[in-house]
């Protein structure tokens, strides 16, 4: 194409045999390349390589427009902006004209006359590929002079013409768009009698403005996007619209932690200086990716709104920056990303989730707070045996006390709460304060060294601020959050102060649990 480049008039174009080709052509050709190659088309799209990008790529194959549908955050415009690396990297163009014009077959009035008037010698640009594509919001306020185009009576001034005359004619962003890909997003929320604009553009491929007797086929690849219909009560998609368009695919979240770590891991904005300060484990990682899945199916957060990927990315930047601010306060040259940092990731969430009607009594700080606890139970039997399982267990008879350690490994922790003893964490708080304090609780180091004895002595502070989360959650032990701090005790004195706030859930204990 580089060589191409140097022709600037219609006959060298003639004489290069340069042949074109439709838009969806291009892209067929170009992606059937790609998929010979074992070249990923749509690179940095994570965890629908066998869902939505097969069914794209067929319906890219088959010369198809699309409609993405599919709830907030699923890449769906990621995937129409990718399709442009599909288009020929350049295009020939008549020079001068609105709708990108094809020399060898232009539609355009101002084509033909420049066609007319030089022939051979008509001048020629090259349009790069990512000036082929054209994106529009669809909002109640779009008019279908937005879209198709009308009569612009400051150009018919200006040059004198009757409103009759073709040249009159503002193109809207659609014409412009001719051979390239152009996008509607959130189609829904287009007024029904805009919809209906689109019926011939999609059909036939021609125009209509205001009357005018012309056809205009615009070569274009339409790509829309949709959340489903019940999510919003604006609007929907026109059945007959609906109808012209060839493929239908439907997206989806991600279907496991390592696909959603994927993704927050690409696109969170985290600047070098936050990476040379502020270290943050795969153990954190995963408990705000655990926070969204906890949210997709709790039931105070509305499922047809969704709970989009932004929430995690948001959710790590405020993480990375509530332990940024700690090192900043103290004067610390690094520190990580500890368990108390998650409460600096709240309003994350609840700007994200939306509420049905008993999470908005429930209150949006409460539910996030009951997400991270969630997400916090859910996580940890993934670290440690499963505190309810060991519940369960009955004693089949008289044990020595090794064996009972052994079944319970919690139980030198639970006892030391249960004599009466507390730790306060603060939210900001030195590091070396924080593992002082955790260094107090009788039995959770032991526990660690048992698990991860691997672990270095940052890795067992961390985790043995998560057990003591982790039993929390498992109604073991007690956790309050008051003003700047979360405190630590043991379960039943907490239950007699009424003032107390318990996050973890309200399972029955039975003494015999422990013994």
């Amino acid at each position: 194409m580089t060589d191409y480049k140097k022709i600037t008039t219609l006959g060298a174009l003639k004489k290069s045999g340069y042949i074109s080709k439709s838009v969806k052509e291009e892209v067929r050709q170009n992606l059937i390349a790609k998929i010979h190659s074992k070249e990923n088309p749509f690179s940095g799209i994570y965890g629908y390589e066998d869902t939505v990008i097969p069914d794209t790529e067929r319906a890219l194959l088959s010369r198809h427009n699309i409609l993405f549908l599919g709830l907030r955050g699923q890449a769906k415009t990621r995937i129409a902006r990718q399709m442009v690396q599909l288009l020929d990297e350049y295009i020939p163009v008549v020079a001068g004209s609105e709708i990108n014009d094809n020399p060898l077959h232009p539609i355009s009035k101002y084509a033909k006359d420049q066609l007319a008037e030089y022939g051979d010698d008509m001048p020629i640009t090259w349009l790069h590929r990512s000036e082929r594509y054209g994106e529009k919001l669809a909002t109640p306020d779009v008019s279908v002079a937005d879209l198709i185009g009308d009569i612009d009576p400051i150009k018919a001034a200006n040059l004198r013409l009757n409103f009759a005359d073709e040249r009159v004619i503002h193109y809207g962003i659609i014409p412009r768009s001719n051979r390239g890909i152009f996008v509607i997003n959130e189609i829904p929320d287009l007024q029904a009698r805009i919809q209906v604009s689109l019926f011939n553009i999609l059909e036939e491929g021609d125009i209509q403005i205001r009357g005018f007797k012309l056809r205009m086929p615009l070569d274009i690849l339409f790509v829309f996007t949709a959340n489903p219909e019940d999510y919003t009560n604006r609007g929907s998609i026109v059945t007959p619209l609906k109808d012209r368009i060839q493929s239908q695919i439907l997206t989806h979240y991600p279907k496991n932690i390592e696909t959603a770590l994927a993704i927050t891991e690409q696109e969170a904005a985290i600047l070098p200086e936050q990476v040379e300060k502020v270290s943050v484990s795969d153990l954190m990682k995963r408990l705000l990716e655990q926070i969204a899945f906890e949210a997709r199916n709790n039931e105070y957060v509305d499922k047809k709104s969704g709970v989009s990927a932004r929430l995690t990315i948001a959710a790590f930047e405020n993480a990375m920056s509530s332990a940024e601010r700690r090192a900043i306060i103290f004067n610390e040259k690094h520190t990580q990303v500890w368990i108390s940092d998650l409460m600096g990731t709240i309003p994350s969430i609840t700007g994200k989730i939306e509420l049905v009607y008993e999470g908005e009594q429930e209150g949006p700080y409460q539910v996030a707070l009951n997400l991270i606890d969630r997400a916090i139970r859910s996580q940890f039997i993934q670290y440690f045996p499963n505190p309810e399982m060991l519940k369960k267990k009955k004693p089949a008879g008289k044990k020595s006390t090794e064996e009972k350690t052994e079944e319970n490994p919690y139980k030198a922790i639970i006892r030391w709460f249960d004599a009466g003893n507390h730790i306060d964490l603060l939210t900001d708080m030195k590091d070396s304060e924080k593992i002082a304090e955790l260094y107090k609780v009788d039995g959770l180091y032991a526990l660690i060294k048992k698990y991860f004895h691997y672990a270095n002595e940052k890795e067992n502070a961390l985790l043995m601020e998560f057990v003591l989360h982790g039993l929390a959650g498992y109604s073991l032990i007690s956790k309050k959050m008051l003003d700047g701090k979360i405190e630590f005790k043991d379960l039943m004195g907490s239950i007699m102060n009424l003032n107390a706030m318990n996050f973890g859930d309200d399972d029955d204990l039975n003494e015999d649990d422990f013994n």
